[in-house]
């Protein structure tokens, strides 16, 4: 199944559940890309105690997950984009939507 994951929160336990589905669901076999926009393109920066968000991300990708930054957003916070946030654009949001089975929001 392809899965698309839209993460527009930048909340630790949010944005590490966001993740820890995408990771899960690469072991379970499936084709997943995330998509960040909004407080979504701060993932990269939280730090947390609990929800180790830099840890799932890093394990996401590792997996073999996909990852999309919107670029608007990311220039909206004067930040460019990075080898895990890659800059992109509505078009890839929207490629992500069309081709996926499910698309999950957090």
């Amino acid at each position: 199944m392809k899965i698309g994951i839209i993460v527009s929160q930048a909340d630790p336990e949010t944005v590490w559940n966001a993740f820890r589905f995408g990771v899960f669901s690469l072991a379970k076999k499936h084709s997943v890309k995330a998509f960040l926009i909004g407080k979504g393109v701060d993932c990269e920066d939280i730090e947390d105690e609990r929800f180790n968000v830099k840890e799932q991300l890093a394990a996401f990708l590792r997996e073999g997950g996909s990852l999309f930054a919107c670029g608007t957003c990311l220039k909206s916070r004067r930040k460019e984009g990075s080898a895990v946030c890659p800059l992109s654009t509505m078009e890839e949001l929207m490629n992500i939507v069309e081709e996926s089975d499910k698309v999950v929001s957090f």
